[in-house]
């Protein structure tokens, strides 16, 4: 898949994602949150893992109806949840369009409807939750342009929605590549996007923190 490449005008607009104040643990005050869906979470979690600029990436469940919902039944398919990660990362480091890049690029197919390597199920498309109107401007934006530029033989079912909850998944699904990098899963799933950040996106690849 061909590296995406992104716009200036995008990547200078989402900084505007900022938030004003600085938290009590010592957060930027150029912090932002953007949330994603594209598959089994462990690997989108790992991959952000990785990025430059990310402060954090949390395993969560989103966009269905059930509150606070446990990996059993969202595996179901029955809450209309997917497996979502929640990265929080310093604008000042890396853009909201930057990670829109990350995302289409190597977290995920978005051409793929409800399914993302041998998982299946509607737990596991393609979306970009928007937290307000500037995100939700920047990713139609963005899959404009990846269409209009036929980067992908095939149409982008990538959902863009409004983000109404994240709930955190379970402890022992939380940075599950980190912890087990060694896994088969992750070595034949994941562990390829990773080297594929790290070819393809040079300028924001890391390795993660030590826990």
């Amino acid at each position: 898949m061909r590296r995406i490449l992104t716009g200036p005008v995008l990547a200078v607009a989402a900084v505007l994602t900022l938030t004003t104040s600085a938290s009590a643990q010592g957060t930027p005050a150029t912090s932002a949150t953007a949330v994603f869906a594209g598959g089994c979470f462990w690997g989108v979690e790992g991959v952000f893992e990785h990025v430059k600029g990310v402060l954090s990436a949390t395993a969560g469940y989103a966009g269905g109806s059930v509150p606070s919902p446990s990996y059993e039944q969202v595996s179901t398919g029955a809450t209309g949840h997917a497996e979502s990660v929640r990265v929080t990362y310093d604008a000042s480091q890396v853009t909201y369009d930057q990670l829109l890049g990350v995302f289409f690029a190597v977290v995920q197919d978005p051409t793929q409807r409800n399914r993302q390597g041998p998982d299946v199920g509607t737990q596991y498309r393609s979306i970009v939750f928007y937290g307000d109107s500037l995100q939700r401007r920047l990713a139609e934006a963005y899959v404009a342009d990846l269409t209009a530029r036929k980067v992908y033989s095939a149409p982008i079912v990538t959902e863009i929605v409004p983000l109404e909850t994240f709930y955190p998944a379970e402890a022992y699904h939380q940075h599950y590549m980190a912890r087990h990098p060694h896994a088969l899963y992750i070595v034949y799933n994941d562990a390829p996007k990773v080297k594929h950040l790290q070819r393809d996106f040079p300028e924001l690849y890391r390795e993660p923190p030590k826990e």
